[in-house]
């Protein structure tokens, strides 16, 4: 068996994968960036310095999980998404790592977005079915709607100021939680109840949305002694009644009828089962899917996943090229 493999840093997480030739995830190792309590993240120039610490235990590690295969090809998340102006210091840490191990192994080295990793991980078991789909990217430095047209995505809307898993964080430590916040929250959550109290702001037909006065308003709950547990419970379901509206407003204006949902916010069972019911109440002709819980979050599964796409599409170019020359795939003629 022979294997890809996926390097992801993200401003969250360093993470690096191995994929199998036939589509199976031999290893998947992640660790978070050390943030000090009370802090809201890091610097993009102390995350590249924790990259630079943890990356090489993590590769390390992926390919003694996967025992010993043969390396096909390097791939590595360059930049947050496909627009020309999108970069982050942090992704050139793993594009570096994997140009080196490409360059000393003698194999191939390909280049993705953070972005489409994500779509890629979260299609893994999602029940997603082929051809055209919306897709919900959700986590803390990122929230965008697309449409998904084979391999071209198309920015539809999103969040005109704090992201989703902004708003999770801010929310989070401004109760006294660690960060990254989203399992602290949600088991707070759980233990609340919530009233809609937090208004849904809408734009651009519904296809992009606010969070900031949501954060302005939990913010003074908290200085009112407002229970936490409620305070949380409210930030799930405006998530929830956000995001529904947003689905179902593209479904209107693509006349798509499935939707992948991505990102470390869809990893929560809690936000997953209020959009299930929101989007329920809405329509009832769009099909949500979710990825596995654990390739929702930061991850570098669907970045190896997309290198091996890319090796196996150069390999049968190659043959097919090889086929047409004279003689065939040696190129020799017979006398």
């Amino acid at each position: 068996m022979s294997v890809v493999v996926g390097i992801d840093t993200s401003c969250y997480t360093t993470s690096c994968a191995a994929v199998s030739d036939t589509g199976e995830v031999l290893a998947s190792c992640r660790r978070l960036l050390p943030v000090r309590q009370g802090e809201r993240g890091l610097r993009q120039s102390d995350a590249v310095f924790a990259h630079i610490k943890q990356l090489p235990l993590l590769v390390s590690d992926a390919i003694a999980r996967c025992g010993p295969q043969e390396i096909l090809a390097v791939a590595a998340s360059s930049a947050p998404r496909d627009a020309a102006d999108s970069y982050m210091p942090v992704f050139q840490v793993g594009r570096t790592v994997a140009e080196a191990m490409a360059a000393a192994l003698h194999v191939p080295c390909y280049m993705t977005t953070h972005q489409r990793g994500h779509l890629a991980a979260a299609r893994l078991h999602s029940g997603i079915k082929p051809g055209d789909h919306l897709a919900l990217h959700l986590s803390g430095g990122t929230t965008e709607l697309l449409s998904v047209r084979g391999k071209e995505l198309t920015l539809l809307g999103g969040s005109m100021d704090l992201h989703a898993g902004q708003l999770v964080d801010r929310c989070g430590v401004a109760l006294g939680l660690p960060f990254p916040s989203g399992p602290h929250l949600e088991e707070l959550a759980l233990q609340g109840s919530s009233s809609a109290r937090l208004p849904v702001s809408m734009n651009r037909r519904g296809l992009s949305c606010h969070f900031s006065g949501a954060e302005a308003q939990i913010a003074r709950w908290i200085h009112d002694g407002e229970k936490p547990q409620d305070i949380a419970c409210e930030v799930y379901d405006l998530l929830a009644r956000t995001v529904s509206r947003m689905l179902t407003a593209a479904e209107k204006e693509t006349e798509i009828h499935q939707a992948l949902i991505a990102g470390g916010v869809a990893s929560s069972p809690l936000f997953r089962k209020l959009l299930r019911e929101r989007t329920a109440r809405r329509t009832t002709t769009l099909h949500l899917c979710f990825g596995q819980p654990e390739y929702s979050g930061d991850n570098a599964v669907g970045v190896a996943l997309i290198g091996m796409a890319e090796w196996k599409k150069e390999v049968q170019a190659q043959e097919h090229t090889a086929a047409e020359m004279p003689g065939g795939q040696d190129g020799c003629q017979d006398n």
